[in-house]
């Protein structure tokens, strides 16, 4: 498939794929006569994952050694392994540190609800209080 097909498939723009390719994180491409790039359809699975490390916030030296290890196969399982537990461990506390957050956030919003709600007050007893002009 053309690189633009895999950038729709992957949800990864044609530029982000480019740059995977040139830093080692996908194989080179096949080109065709045209020198277009052509991928198999199993890279699109392997940008999904890609999209799903860097969210986690694993960086791309990371990224990079885990596709490395990769190329080489089984015998490096224990390693990949081994770097996911640790990417793992750091989006557990990711995830604890925001919960954590919330409640505070929270209370931020209920006392800028009260503010508001007691400024409408205001100005509701302001509109009432005052006399109409009559014409």
């Amino acid at each position: 498939m053309k690189i633009g097909d895999l950038a729709n498939l992957s949800g990864l723009s044609v530029h982000t794929i480019r740059y995977y390719e040139k830093v080692g994180l996908l194989p080179p491409a096949h080109r065709d006569t045209g020198g277009q790039r052509q991928y198999s359809s199993e890279i699109a699975g392997w940008l999904r994952f890609l999209r799903h490390l860097k969210s986690t916030g694993m960086g791309i030296s990371d990224m990079v050694r885990y596709a490395q290890l990769r190329a080489k196969g089984t015998e490096t399982a224990q390693e990949r392994r081994q770097m996911l537990e640790i990417q793992r461990d750091k989006v557990v506390q990711q995830i604890a540190l925001l919960q954590s957050t919330l409640p505070i956030l929270d209370k931020k919003i209920d006392i800028y609800r009260d503010m508001e709600r007691a400024h409408i007050m205001e100005a509701d007893h302001d509109n009432r209080s005052k006399p109409k002009k009559r014409v």
